[in-house]
Parts: C-alpha cells; structure tokens; sequence
C-alpha cells in the first residue's frame, strides 16, 4: 500500500524516479507544503496590521488638527484680537464637524465623542460674537471642554501645559510654559501659573 501510495504522490509532484517512498518523507513533505501554504497568511496579517496602524496615525493626525486651532483661539484672546478670535473659533466649528470617527479607534471615539457638543457649541459662542469680554467667558468652558479631550486622547507628541488662573478661576491649555494669560490680556498678562503637564 505504502509503495503505491508514494509513487503516486511523486508522479503528481513531479518526482517520480523509480524508487519506493517512506512515510517519514511523506510527513517530512507535508510539513513543508503546510510551512509554504503559511507564508500569504502571514504576509496578509502583517499587511492588515501595517494598514491599521496607518488608520490609526490619520485619525489621530485629525484630532491632532484641533488642538492648534484652540492655541490660535488663546492667543487671539492674549493679544485681545476679538476679529481673528472669532475667525480661528469658526474654523474649530468647522473642524469639529468634519472630524471622521469612522477612523478612530474605539477609545479616541469615547473620548471625542463625550467632548464634541460641548466644544462645538463653545467655539460657536466665540465666533458669533466680536465682543472681546464675552469671548474670554466662552473661552472658560471652552478650555475645560478641550482638556478633558485631551486627557481622553493624546492630541500631540509635545507637552501640554494646564494653566490655571486664579483671579479668573479658569484653566487654559498652553504650547509653551511661559504665562500669556488670554481672560486679561496685557492688563494681567503673566497671572496664573503652570498646574500640570500632559506627555
């Protein structure tokens, strides 16, 4: 049985020379086969982990996107600019709005999602007013809201600094560490300090 068997099994591969074929080498060939059959597998997982890992970095380059937009909104408010305050908030909205959490992760949804309403109707506060007063009252809730994102998500590869004002008694997300208060402006432009750093 085992003589015909292995001839047969070297015709069909081709290896056909007259000679009687073990079991071992049948095993023996069988295991190389399955070893061969292996290899697309495992290159198309790595393939699959390579593409989700990309999914990945672009949703969080989307996210990442916002936090400068907040930074221009702060430092309009620091300079007391009322006009590009209003202008870098209306493009936070429209940020906001088209953020795809369709490539988020799942963690990134839960974090942006329970923040959105909240910073869009912040930002919307902001840009629908001129009235530099009511933009740094906006701009409070607005910085809680942005924070708590932050916390969620991680937004940059650079520091976070988490300033804290207590004339005001509000929080304020900063690039830099030096105190650039954006509630007073140049009236008490270095009140607050640095409270916290988010890595």
């Amino acid at each position: 049985f085992f003589f015909f068997f292995g001839k047969l099994y070297n015709r069909s591969c081709g290896l056909y020379n007259n000679r009687s074929v073990s079991v071992t080498q049948l095993c023996t060939l069988k295991q190389r086969t399955m070893k061969l059959n292996l290899i697309p597998v495992l290159v198309s997982l790595a393939l699959g982990s390579g593409n989700m890992d990309a999914a990945a970095q672009k949703s969080n380059e989307s996210l990442s996107a916002l936090l400068p937009m907040y930074y221009n909104i702060k430092n309009a408010l620091v300079s007391g600019d009322a006009g590009t305050a209003s202008k870098q908030a209306a493009a936070l909205y429209a940020a906001l709005g088209g953020v795809d959490i369709k490539k988020m992760t799942t963690a990134e949804q839960s974090g942006f999602l329970a923040a959105k309403t909240k910073l869009t109707a912040g930002s919307k506060l902001i840009a629908d007013t001129k009235d530099i007063a009511r933009q740094r009252e906006a701009f409070i809730s607005l910085s809680a809201d942005m924070i708590s994102l932050a916390r969620e998500v991680k937004l940059r590869s650079q520091p976070i600094y988490l300033d804290y004002c207590p004339m005001k008694k509000a929080w304020w997300m900063s690039a830099e560490q030096a105190i650039k208060n954006p509630y007073y402006g140049s009236s008490m432009l270095t009140c607050g300090s640095v409270k916290e750093t988010l890595k």
